[in-house]
Formats: structure tokens, sequence, C-alpha cells
């Protein structure tokens, strides 16, 4: 007798399963997970609610159209989700696939909450481009709600495999991408294609695997050895999110530091010796929560988000320790897409000053130094959260503009005892002004000259003059930072900024 649940069940069944076993022998080659092991992994046990499960269900070779959506909780908190399986039609898009995209974001849109995008997906299937490319509810309306999306909830990328073509904006519309080494790859054109369309003879890697994109172009914020890692790094990004721009980021229990040296042994008196910015970070944050947010790309700034006394903090710092801590043209880039990250979900930003200032040279003009300078300026200026400077060594020319001093909205600008402002520093400014008279004098006497200058500038711009002059808030002792900046925003959770009725600002490019 024939029986309608027993044949749904294996219905159901078949299609979980994916793509032939061929394939998923080539996940396990490649160490790869099968999409759904994936799921597992990264939600609470039993929390998943799959939708579109029968997409082109009549078509024996594609499986729920080779992607599954629906939501899920982690960590008891709802989000939605979109995943490449691989092991159909290597998770190709088709018309359906894309529709299942958009309704699952615009289910995000409806209820406020996160969405993640888990890509392994080969991109549009050319056969089927008419049905899923140029139409109202096709492959360009993906990016369309990613943007709408923006700002209002968070929005994750994890790159499992690759991301070509047309699909490799999702990663790039995300607030955070994470890719995993050897597998994962954006690229608008295969190497293939690159050859025949330029001559140009490339591997995937050099133009668009993992590490290129973490470290060279900065597509990728999070680089991992792993899938499981993937998926850590994923949670662990979440914990510091609200559900959407409506909410404050969870509070967790507070914890102290790590044990280290004091921040006066970390910290040089001689503002031309590096030093590394993350020791000092790592005794000023609750120990364990550092989330560094592209690491290896533009170096000679950090961005990160971090607890202080459990509560979500966004760090822009520079780093001394790489081109003396000065801000070029992606530095510049870095640290506007943090801090309008930081302020779209109500996290508090803290900056962390030791910068000679913006790159000069003809090289750096022809990139656009100035405007890219100018889209730090404009992130920091549009910035409403509660905004705190520390000058912790020097902070010269616009470097002290890009670091939100005192002029930029920032609630607080506190100088450590280390702490320097200048247009720019000594050397420079004694040569600038003094160099005719200086190669006036004989030789014998322009050290002495000099030494006399610069004495005289240094008293000019002493921490202690600025102080009474109100340019900056408070002096504080080494020991004191910690504790000074979690009693002030802790005072600043609830300010509420005077923003200037407009539609929208013009940023630089």
């Amino acid at each position: 007798m024939h029986n309608p649940n027993q044949k749904l069940k294996d219905e159901i069944e078949r299609i979980r399963q994916g793509g032939d076993a061929k394939y998923h022998q080539n996940l396990e080659a490649q160490d790869k997970m099968f999409v759904r092991k994936r799921l597992e992994l990264l939600f609470d046990a039993d929390s998943i609610v799959e939708d579109g499960l029968f997409a082109n269900a009549q078509a024996p070779d594609l499986p729920a159209d080779a992607t599954v959506t629906g939501m899920a909780t982690i960590d008891g908190r709802p989000v939605c989700f979109m995943a490449s399986d691989s092991t159909v039609k290597a998770g190709s898009f088709g018309r359906r696939t894309v529709e299942k995209q958009i309704r699952i974001q615009e289910k995000a849109m409806e209820l406020n909450v996160p969405i993640l995008y888990l890509i392994d997906s080969a991109g549009g299937r050319i056969t089927d481009q008419i049905e899923m490319f140029p139409g109202r509810r096709h492959g360009g309306r993906l990016f369309y709600n990613q943007v709408q999306l923006s700002g209002i909830v968070p929005q994750i990328c994890i790159l499992f495999g690759p991301s070509p073509a047309g699909s490799a904006y999702i990663p790039a519309f995300c607030d955070l991408t994470i890719m995993v080494e050897k597998n994962a790859s954006a690229y608008l054109g295969s190497p293939r294609m690159v050859e025949m369309a330029i001559g140009e003879k490339t591997t995937m890697e050099n133009m668009g695997g993992a590490r290129m994109h973490c470290s060279v172009s900065g597509l990728g914020d999070v680089l991992v050895q792993s899938e499981v890692e993937a998926i850590a790094a994923c949670k662990r990004y979440l914990s510091y999110m609200p559900q959407s721009w409506r909410e404050k980021p969870p509070v967790t229990e507070r914890r102290e530091p790590v044990a280290g040296r004091p921040l006066a042994e970390i910290v040089p008196e001689n503002q031309n010796v590096p030093f590394d910015m993350k020791e000092l970070i790592m005794q000023i944050i609750d120990q364990n929560t550092w989330f560094e947010v592209k690491k290896l790309w533009a170096q000679e700034i950090i961005t990160g988000l971090a607890r202080m006394g459990g509560k979500a903090v966004g760090i822009v710092a520079n780093q001394s320790k790489v081109k003396g801590g000065t801000l070029f043209v992606d530095s510049a880039d870095k640290g506007a897409r943090f801090i309008w990250l930081c302020n779209a979900f109500q996290i508090p930003l803290l900056f962390l000053s030791d910068v000679p200032g913006f790159m000069i040279g003809s090289q750096v003009e022809r990139q656009g130094i100035i405007r890219h300078g100018a889209k730090m300026l404009s992130a920091v200026s549009e910035a409403t959260v509660p905004k705190l400077s520390v000058i912790v060594r020097k902070c010269y020319g616009a470097g002290l503009y890009a670091m939100a001093g005192p002029a930029f909205g920032t609630d607080a600008t506190i100088a450590l005892p280390s702490a320097s402002i200048a247009v720019m520093g000594p050397e420079a400014a004694i040569n600038a002004v003094y160099y005719n008279k200086i190669m006036s004098l004989p030789e014998a006497e322009r050290a002495d000259f000099i030494a006399q200058k610069r004495q005289e500038y240094a008293e000019d711009i002493d921490i202690y003059r600025l102080g009474s002059e109100l340019v900056i808030d408070d002096i504080i002792p080494y020991e004191r930072l910690r504790s000074d900046v979690i009693a002030r925003f802790k005072l600043y959770q609830n300010k509420q900024p005077v923003v200037y009725p407009k539609r929208n600002a013009i940023h630089p490019v």
C-alpha cells in the first residue's frame, strides 16, 4: 500500500544528502565539510529551521537547488543564513537558488536579526543566466539587499571555497569576511578567462586566494587555517554584535587583563623607538577578548574588538613597529571601515594614538593619500558613539585628526605622561623653520643651535601646557588608563549626540 508519509521522508533524506558520493569524496580530499555538517557545528543543536528544501526537487541532480537557507540560533540568538552546497553543481546559483537567498535576506530585514553567508560556489549558472541574472528578483537584488541591510543587522561571510564573478561581491558587502586558507578564493575572472581577455598568466592563489585578499587587497578580514576555526571565528565575532542597530552589544562578565609588564615599561620615552602597541592593548582589555580585524592588511594601524569591564569596545591604534605607525592609503581605508562598523552597531570607540602623521611623497600623492585620509576623517566625524582618544606618545599633524582629536566630537582626549601633540615632530619642524639659518651658521655651531631650538619647541608643545589650554581633558598616570577608560565609557553610554539634519553625506572615494 502506498505510504505518502514514508515517501515524504525518503524524499527529504534524498535532498538532504546533497550531490553524488564522488563530490562528497572531493570535499574530504580538500579538507572541506559537507554544508550540513558546517551548519551543525555553527548552530545550536536542533535549532535549524530550513526553508526552500524542495526547491527544484523535480530535477534529480539539483537537490535544494544547491543552497541551504533558513534560520537557527547561535548561543540562543536567532540568525538567518544561506549556505552553498558545493556537492550540487559546484554550489552554483540558478533561478530558485537566488529566490531562496533573496527570501532569507528579506526575512532578516523583517526580523532584524543577523544574516550569515556561507559561500562555496562556482557562481551563477551561465546556462540559466536569463532566469537568474538580469531581472528584478535575480542576482542583482542580492547585492541591493545587502546594501539595504548594511548597518541595520550584522552581515558575516565565511568563504569556505570559491566566490567568483558576480558572487565575489557578497563578501565585499558584508561587515566581516572570514576566509579559509588554500580553499577560499574570490575573483571577477578565472585565471583562464584572464589569460584569454588580457593575456596575463596567473594562478588562482596569486590572483584571488585567501591570503592575498587578507594581506594585499583587504577584501578578507580574518584568515583561518580550517573550517572549524572559521566557524569559531564567526561565533566569536557575533558575540560582540547586537542583533540589530536598535540594540546595544551584549555584556559579559568582567575579566582582569592578562598578566604582563606595566605600561610605563612598555612605552619607550624616546618618540623614535618603536614598540608593540598590541602589548599595551592586552594590558588594558579583559583577558582573552581580543578579536583583531584585518590583522594582515595595512599593519601600521590596528583595528579590533575587545571587552573592557565586560562591555564591547572597538579599538583603533597605531603600530609603530610597522612603518613607524605612519598612515598610508590602505591604513586610512582600514580605519574608516572599522569606525563605520562600530558606529553602526553602537560599539564605543577607543583610539590609541602614536602616529607621526600621514605619509608624504609623490608615490602616495598619486595614490590619493588626501582623498583616502579624508575618508578616515569623515568616518571619525560621523561617529556618534562614545569616543575616547588616548594620546599614548606622539600625535603629529593630521594624524591627530584621524585618531579622533579634540575637534572631532570626541568625548574626551586623554594624555599619558609620554604624550606629545604637534603639527610635526621636532626634527622636521626645526628643519622646516630654520633651514636657511642652520645652513648660514658655521658647521661647528649648528648642533648647538638645533638642540636649543628643539628644546624651545618641546616647551612649546609641552603636554602640561596643552592641558592648561584645555586642548586635552586630562593627563593620567599609566596605571589608571584601563580604569579611566572603563569609567568614562560607562558615564558616556547614554550619549545623545547632536546630528545635523541632512539626507546623505558625500564621502571621499
